[in-house]
């Protein structure tokens, strides 16, 4: 377990970041995000992320790094999935580009925020009720076999909460920041049960998740473009999703004292396992996307 005084150094260097983050997006918020500053701020924050995870067993453990880089990897891949939705409701409200880079940091300073406040109770549930388990599993594994139906191609239908403010004449700047609002609370649903598959250790959870949402605003500008061309992404999220959701359930099952189930030993699925099924999953999605699509996204026949 990790130290207070290792928490209270992880998340002031976190704040500050995120503090940094806002700081250049309120001061370009009237200029146009360039495709070298998306790439450059992208690649800062993985780079961040993977010199955190490298770092990690100097104050964590050798288990802790790994079940870092499970999660991290799942989150941001969950990550880059939701801006499909957000680049449809930016789309619909007709946001400026100027003003998109605000709105999308500080809806994702709101999913923070958001998540801050789920990932205790999780953890609370889990210590106290380790069938919970059963219940994250069932949902994760129905969240999967909804993703796998869903078409890419749906248009965003605004809900009952954007169509009021609309109507009370709220601008654009804020029904799109609370349309985002609502939407991350939706995807937080997911994504938490998801990390606490890989790992029950508060500290990851917190790291995985903040370090998947940095640079998310950036790369919304960096794959605007090149999120036509992955149109099995939701496919490969829905099989990772399914593969915790099942780890989860039987992870459940050992932690009530069931083995074994009809004389079947009900497997144990190592750290080491999961990392490479994500791994795995994401290449092959992302490999199988650009081949089957062209550069402007439609299907190579």
């Amino acid at each position: 377990m990790e130290s207070t005084s290792t928490w209270i150094i992880t998340i002031a260097v976190l704040a500050a970041m995120i503090l940094f983050d806002l700081g250049i997006a309120v001061i370009r918020r009237n200029k146009k995000t360039s495709m070298l500053e998306a790439s450059f701020w992208t690649f800062f924050y993985i780079a961040a992320a993977l010199v955190f995870g490298a770092l990690l067993p100097h104050w964590a453990t050798n288990q802790g790094q790994k079940e870092f880089f499970a999660g991290w990897l799942t989150e941001y891949a969950l990550s880059v999935d939701n801006i499909f939705v957000f680049i449809i409701i930016l789309a619909s409200l007709k946001v400026q580009k100027e003003a998109q880079q605000l709105v999308l940091l500080l809806g994702i300073m709101l999913t923070i925020a958001i998540r801050g406040l789920l990932i205790p109770l999780g953890a609370a549930l889990i210590s106290r009720f380790a069938s919970i388990f059963f219940l994250f599993g069932i949902f994760l594994i129905y969240t999967a076999w909804q993703l796998a139906k869903e078409n890419e191609d749906e248009e965003w239908k605004e809900g009952k909460v954007v169509a009021l403010l609309k109507k009370r004449g709220f601008s654009t700047f804020a029904i799109a920041l609370v349309a985002l609002g609502l939407t991350n609370l939706v995807f937080s649903l997911d994504s938490i049960p998801a990390i606490f598959g890989l790992t029950k250790d508060p500290y990851i959870v917190t790291t995985a998740n903040v370090f998947a949402l940095m640079g998310l605003r950036q790369l919304y500008f960096l794959l605007e473009g090149l999120l036509a061309r992955l149109v099995f992404l939701s496919k490969g999220l829905s099989f990772i999703l399914g593969f915790i959701g099942t780890k989860m359930i039987m992870e459940a099952f050992h932690g009530i004292g069931i083995d074994e189930i009809a004389g079947v030993h009900i497997p144990e699925i190592g750290l080491e396992v999961s990392l490479g099924v994500i791994v795995a999953s994401l290449v092959i999605t992302t490999v199988a996307s650009l081949t089957a699509t062209r550069k402007d996204g439609s299907e190579i026949v």
